[in-house]
């Protein structure tokens, strides 16, 4: 039986769809929305499939859903509109915003290395407990006193949840504002979009139950199998921080099923929520437009590449090319070329920008996947072929 597909698709994107309504196939309870923009109109907004699998409730067009690292896109944005207000410096040392940051040798770490997944933070040397996760102060505190994993210039890992703690107090002792106030006061206010970083207890209702799909329980139980008695995973205690989430991030009503810990935003595709996507929304429509320049202008800037010279210290993201918290086009994601920027999150989430194209594209799923998850790309895919016609 064939998943319902909702929403509405204009002229020459009905083939966008078809693919969408595909990447359902076989994947049990699974719900999702996609939303495309083309310079400043809505070409694509659907959504369909279970919302939660406990109760087979729908997704609608109201369905919000954690976004999980493509939250760091969002974060980007507002880091960057600091620098174009000259209120911050990707060179200067993170220290010079944060002082508390200069504990253990960190004195010379740069904003750009921090943003870009070179400080060394990715994981903490102590373990964190849920307790810890939702105590911004804890974890803050933690990191600044934190010896750094490696030292800054040797390479790269990616902080896969400690970036947010990291750029968000920086924003956050520059502007006086947590990262989400601040979110709200840029971006999503001013658009009147769904979007949160920090879920409002009032917003709870509408966001997707999350469940973790068959490659990902696999994987976990290969990691598992694998792991060397007394030996640190440092790239398995980036994820989950050591004891503040499952291994697969999500339980019945663990890890990001609760609304508690940080980590984190939650958005609708229907409102094109996702780093790229929400940058689109800022040109597009009347948002503060002085954010989106300064994303186009600063957040692409190249800074760190898998590479011989700056290699991926835990071997985890080959190829990766970070702008100033973007993922840049690589073999690991080419979105639409070489003007595209945005990120991806776990378990299947996709939102970037194209500025050759003028492009907003925002992919959410509940299904949370690992390894090679076509769901999202499939799309990407077809996008790139309708916009070369």
């Amino acid at each position: 039986m064939s998943t319902r597909i909702e929403g509405s698709t204009a002229p020459g994107f009905a083939s966008l769809a078809e693919v969408f309504s595909s990447a359902f196939t076989g994947h049990d309870a699974m719900g999702a929305a996609l939303c495309v923009r083309v310079a400043g109109e809505t070409v694509v907004d659907l959504w369909g499939g279970i919302a939660d699998p406990r109760d087979r409730s729908p997704w609608t067009k109201d369905t919000t859903s954690v976004i999980f690292s493509c939250t760091k896109g969002l974060v980007s944005i507002l880091a960057a509109r600091l620098v174009q207000d000259g209120l911050l410096d990707y060179r200067t040392p993170v220290a010079t915003y944060w002082p508390e940051f200069a504990a253990e040798g960190k004195e010379e770490i740069t904003v750009a290395d921090l943003l870009a997944h070179r400080s060394g933070l990715s994981a903490p040397r102590d373990l964190l407990n849920v307790e810890d996760v939702i105590d911004w102060d804890v974890v803050t505190g933690r990191l600044a006193a934190l010896q750094p994993l490696w030292t800054t210039g040797q390479g790269h890992a990616y902080h896969a949840l400690t970036h947010g703690w990291l750029a968000g107090e920086v924003i956050r002792r520059i502007t006086g504002k947590t990262v989400g106030q601040y979110f709200d006061e840029l971006i999503a206010a001013p658009l009147q979009a769904d979007a949160w970083i920090g879920l409002p207890r009032g917003a709870r209702h509408q966001v997707a139950h999350l469940r973790a799909g068959t490659s990902l329980t696999a994987l976990v139980a290969r990691q598992v199998a694998a792991r060397v008695a007394d030996e640190i995973d440092w790239t398995e205690r980036a994820m989950i921080l050591g004891n503040a989430f499952p291994p697969e991030l999500v339980d019945a009503t663990g890890g990001f099923n609760d609304p508690r810990p940080s980590g984190g935003a939650a958005g609708s595709g229907r409102h094109r929520i996702g780093p790229g996507a929400g940058l689109d929304l800022v040109i597009h429509r009347g948002g503060d437009r002085r954010s989106a320049a300064a994303g186009r202008r600063h957040g692409r800037r190249r800074h760190a590449t898998a590479d011989r010279r700056h290699p991926d210290i835990r071997r985890t993201t080959p190829f990766a090319r970070w702008g100033m918290g973007f993922r840049l086009p690589s073999l690991a994601r080419e979105f639409l070329g070489a003007a595209s920027f945005g990120h991806y999150g776990a378990g299947g989430q996709v939102a970037f920008a194209d500025t050759t194209h003028q492009v907003g594209f925002a992919f959410l799923t509940n299904l949370m996947e690992a390894g090679p998850d076509h769901r999202a790309t499939a799309i990407v895919d077809e996008l790139r072929r309708i916009l070369r016609k």
